[in-house]
């Protein structure tokens, strides 16, 4: 039972992760109707500025406003120079586009930091553990990844829905010409979301950091999970991208976990680790078929 709720902890935090970066994009991409990949990259702008500052500086804390301010600026840079003039292109051209940026991006970063990975250490307080059952220890870092993403969302939540910054957004998704008409700079607005997605992108890199290695094209290891995410939450709903997140990471690691054991009872070792590792690296792609049989448009309806 303790490997359980570990497993399930785990899932959670990678639910979070996921949604971190999925709420940037489902803004971007459902009220917005832009695709952009080049939403990886910006993750890792902010994984790379961050974990640059935390090192240069001594101070993980100084790091977390290096990685808002790098993805957030390179997010607006990108909306003013080139995703301004995609709106009404076909998406052919915004994924064309933006794969572009995808390429320029990681030789960029190359070229400043080389192809070694980079490492952040995690800050004292959040380096040890806690036990928070008889026998369940945890990592606080991994907790504290859990309550920021708790924290974010509720802060998107309110935003989107009761305020008047959210209302103009939603407004401007299904009619820009009528909000346009009313006096709003609707390019200003859509810059500001844009900035606002990138910004979750970049700190979802930074936190990754310490987890995970901050290397050359790890935006686009984890993009495709997070179309997925989107995919299965709803175009352009918040609620449906936290709670898709939610499910996948607990399913990814849950399957993961104890798929490969559970073929063991029926096969040789290594045919039952290589099938269950096949299987669980395709289990968010078969969920996202049987949500989209049930439920075409996700989850939940858009904008909420």
């Amino acid at each position: 039972m303790t490997l359980f709720l570990e497993q399930m902890l785990n899932g959670v935090q990678f639910g979070v992760m996921l949604f971190l970066l999925a709420a940037g994009l489902t803004l971007i991409f459902g009220i917005m109707g832009v695709i952009n990949l080049a939403h990886g990259s910006i993750y890792m702008i902010g994984a790379y500025a961050g974990t640059w500052a935390a090192a240069e500086t001594g101070s993980f804390w100084l790091g977390i406003p290096a990685a808002l301010a790098a993805a957030a600026v390179t997010g607006a840079a990108i909306e003013f120079l080139v995703v301004r003039r995609l709106y009404q292109r076909d998406h052919l051209d915004q994924v064309l586009a933006t794969f572009g940026l995808i390429l320029i991006f990681n030789q960029t970063i190359t070229i400043l930091f080389g192809r070694q990975p980079l490492f952040v250490s995690m800050p004292e307080m959040l380096g040890g553990s806690v036990e928070l059952l008889p026998g369940l220890v945890y990592p606080v870092y991994r907790l504290a990844i859990i309550a920021v993403g708790l924290l974010v969302a509720l802060g998107l939540y309110l935003l989107i829905n009761k305020t008047r910054i959210g209302m103009l957004v939603r407004a401007g998704s299904t009619n820009r010409e009528m909000v346009r008409a009313l006096g709003v700079d609707i390019r200003l607005l859509y810059t500001l979301v844009f900035g606002l997605g990138a910004l979750l992108a970049g700190l979802a890199g930074f936190m990754a950091g310490p987890i995970l290695a901050v290397q050359v094209g790890m935006g686009e290891q984890i993009l495709i999970t997070t179309f997925v995410v989107v995919v299965i939450g709803g175009v352009g709903s918040i609620r449906g991208a936290f709670f898709a997140s939610l499910i996948l990471g607990v399913v990814d690691t849950g399957l993961r976990a104890y798929l490969p054991g559970l073929l063991r009872q029926v096969m040789v070792g290594p045919e039952a680790d290589a099938l269950g590792a096949g299987i669980s690296s395709m289990g968010i792609y078969l969920l996202m078929a049987i949500v989209l049989l049930i439920r075409p448009k996700g989850l939940f309806i858009r904008n909420s």
